[in-house]
């Protein structure tokens, strides 16, 4: 979101109540509550979806996206077999057939991609949030807070 925002996008972010504030905080520009509220289901399109948490079906949000949006995957549910991946592979399959763009989030560990995430944050239009560090002793603990409080943030691990 924020690096979205450094480049200039208008943001719309899906938030829990509790997260709003520190969605708005990173530079959202519009908030819809998950709990109230289905972004698939309003009026707006948007002309990309990053989809992190993977609860909605491909049909659900290419109707959230314009006719010659971009849908990128980063996860999802999915069968016993093949997990998340089947979903993330259905939409690559289809992709080439319809005007909307669907595809999986990969990372470019590029020099010249990092260098440009460097100066992003160098000059503070991208901040890390980081919700809480725990001591390499304490992995456990850390993974245990990560996946049952629901982290706000990332979980740093300090050496």
């Amino acid at each position: 979101m924020q690096i979205a925002k450094a480049l200039g996008a208008e943001v719309t972010a899906v938030s829990s109540a509790a997260n709003a504030a520190l969605v708005q905080s990173l530079g959202a520009d519009h908030v819809v509550y998950y709990g109230r509220d289905d972004f698939t289901r309003g009026t707006a399109r948007h002309n990309v979806i990053f989809d992190l948490i993977g609860n909605h079906t491909l049909t659900e949000l290419r109707s959230a996206l314009i006719s010659k949006g971009v849908l990128v995957l980063s996860s999802g549910t999915g069968g016993r077999v093949v997990g998340p991946t089947g979903r993330i592979l259905k939409a690559v399959a289809i992709s080439p057939f319809i005007g909307q763009k669907l595809k999986p989030f990969t990372q470019n560990g590029s020099t010249k991609t990092l260098n440009e995430r460097r100066d992003l944050i160098e000059a503070g239009r991208v901040t890390p949030v980081i919700d809480r560090i725990y001591g390499l002793a304490e992995v456990p603990a850390a993974m245990r807070y990560f996946v049952d409080e629901h982290a706000r943030g990332k979980v740093a691990i300090s050496v």
